[in-house]
């Protein structure tokens, strides 16, 4: 099966998913979008209302601020793929229960297996945990390191730049650094990758193709 299509099979997956409680309020599932050979996935952490009701991810004002971001470094939204650690959207925006990302876990995982990226950008805190679950955005934002063979960046939400105007400079310059840790990915230190999910987990993944 084409990787095109097994993005569908897990699109139209999440769309009738009801493993955890999330589906309830959910309007449309937003699995993400972008192309199966894209060298770039920014993970962010889940749908807010415009991504709910569209069942498209970053459409919102931090969609826009992430549009503006790219292009500031030369990409369009169309060239990377986006997505979220949780597919639906968590109640008034709250964060991600844990057993909702446990749940949700497979899809994102299977999505990595699919498109393979050469570079992995976490946006936020929730997406950077399943890389480094014990670091501090604070600390380690615009750090790239080698994980599996990808590289994995992590950065903050969009988001936090509009709700703190100080951050918005930190966002910007971590964005404008991106094309040289790309460029230079390959003298990336690399770090053991994180522990292969459970075998109920596995066993999820192989339904979806």
């Amino acid at each position: 099966m084409n990787p095109d299509q097994v993005l569908i099979n897990i699109a139209e997956k999440i769309a009738s998913c009801n493993k955890c409680d999330l589906h309830h309020s959910r309007e449309k599932g937003v699995p993400g979008e972008g192309p199966s050979n894209a060298e770039i996935i920014f993970i962010g952490e889940g749908p807010g209302f415009h991504e709910n009701m569209q069942g498209r991810p970053f459409v919102g004002a931090a969609g826009d601020f992430l549009v503006e971001l790219l292009d500031g470094i030369g990409l369009k939204r169309e060239d990377v793929f986006i997505t979220n650690v949780v597919k639906c959207r968590p109640p008034g925006n709250r964060d991600p229960a844990p057993e909702e990302l446990k749940t949700c876990s497979p899809y994102l995982d299977q999505q990595l297996q699919v498109i393979n990226p050469k570079v992995i950008v976490t946006l936020g805190r929730f997406s950077m945990a399943r890389f480094f679950p014990h670091a501090k955005i604070s600390e380690i934002h615009g750090q790239p390191v080698q994980v599996k063979g990808m590289l994995v960046v992590p950065f903050y939400h969009p988001a936090a730049a509009l709700h703190r105007p100080s951050l918005r400079s930190v966002v910007e310059e971590d964005f404008a650094s991106l094309p040289e840790l790309i460029k230079n990915a390959e003298k990336t230190p690399a770090v053991q990758s994180k522990d292969p999910p459970e075998e109920e987990n596995q066993a999820e993944q192989l339904r979806l193709f």
